[in-house]
């Protein structure tokens, strides 16, 4: 079938290209730049911003099905700039999709939708949104994500996906913050418990959207309903670090600071920042500050029950894909 891929030039857009050229599909992909590495796929490519409804509905013409996966990430940044990307521009897919009659949308989420600060050992989707957040991140997202599960329909079926903590070769957003963070001697744990977290290699995030996919159809199990996805091996958070800095050959990270002073920290980043309007991301924020010093992971039964979802790749494995891709970048 035809299908587009939001973001397909990103890093779990562009894993989920593959696979969808793989199998055999006619992909096309909405990003703002061009992708050398999706022209040599053969990937149609529609140049734009998420919040032009015209672009959008331009790049979604003739398609079966689309894969939301593109947004506005990071810790900092005006909420216009959140807002548009993340919220107008999935009210834009949506829109899109009616107006094509394209009748399946997989959502790529996020577990920070849910992330109130505190600790969450084994949660499921049964979690609640918080009545507030300290990011613009997680918030926008978290508008996003109700707004497209609201919009499942019996002409449009609907399933949002929340994968939590992707790495592996070609990420250009976690792995190379820890690595340029740890080479420059910047990292500190943030207090001593062993909070664990989840992860997910890229390949099996792809992986998963793919069988929710599969499984999704108006009236269908999944449609209308969201699914954390991980790796479904917690780990201490700081273990999962040091293993990544060990992989580009980085010692481990040892100093350590409390989580109150961490949080301060940030609160006093954040003033700065706003009222200098100093370019860049702080050092540190609350949201930040809170992520590291608790823990975060979650049951993923439901999408191993609904569609069949397993992690091929071991975070051992992985690991060891993603030091061969940091000594040979691009092989």
């Amino acid at each position: 079938m035809k299908v587009l891929v939001t973001g397909g030039g990103g890093f779990l857009g562009g894993a989920i290209v593959r696979l969808l050229i793989e199998r055999g599909d006619e992909v096309c992909s909405f990003s703002r730049h061009d992708h050398p590495a999706l022209t040599a796929l053969g990937v149609q490519q529609f140049r734009g911003d998420l919040d032009d409804l015209k672009a959008v509905t331009g790049a979604a013409a003739g398609c079966k099905l689309v894969f939301h996966v593109a947004a506005k990430a990071g810790i900092w940044g005006s909420y216009h700039d959140f807002y548009q990307a993340n919220v107008v521009g999935t009210e834009n897919v949506v829109a899109a999709c009616r107006s094509h009659h394209i009748s399946k949308l997989v959502y790529t989420s996020s577990p920070s939708v849910v992330f109130d600060g505190s600790d969450v050992e084994g949660g499921n989707e049964s979690i609640p949104y918080p009545a507030s957040y300290e990011a613009h991140y997680p918030a926008t997202k978290a508008v996003a994500e109700r707004l497209v599960l609201a919009a499942n329909s019996p002409e449009l079926a609907v399933t949002a996906l929340r994968p939590h903590l992707i790495w592996g070769p070609g990420d250009n957003h976690l792995v190379p913050r820890i690595i340029a963070k740890g080479r420059a001697g910047r990292l500190r744990r943030i207090g001593t418990r062993p909070n664990a977290v989840d992860t997910i290699y890229v390949d099996n995030a792809a992986r998963a959207h793919l069988q929710a996919a599969e499984r999704l159809s108006p009236g269908s199990i999944v449609a209308g309903k969201v699914y954390f996805i991980s790796n479904n091996e917690p780990l201490p958070l700081w273990e999962m670090v040091n293993r990544i800095l060990a992989a580009a050959d980085i010692p481990p990270v040892t100093r350590s600071i409390s989580p109150q002073l961490a949080y301060a920290a940030g609160c006093i980043c954040e003033v700065l920042w706003r009222l200098l309007r100093l370019a860049g991301e702080p050092p540190m924020t609350r949201f930040v500050a809170h992520e590291l010093a608790s823990a975060h992971w979650f049951d993923i039964s439901a999408a191993r029950r609904d569609f069949s979802y397993h992690p091929e790749i071991s975070i051992d494995e992985g690991l060891i894909h993603l030091r061969q891709w940091l000594q040979h970048p691009m092989g």
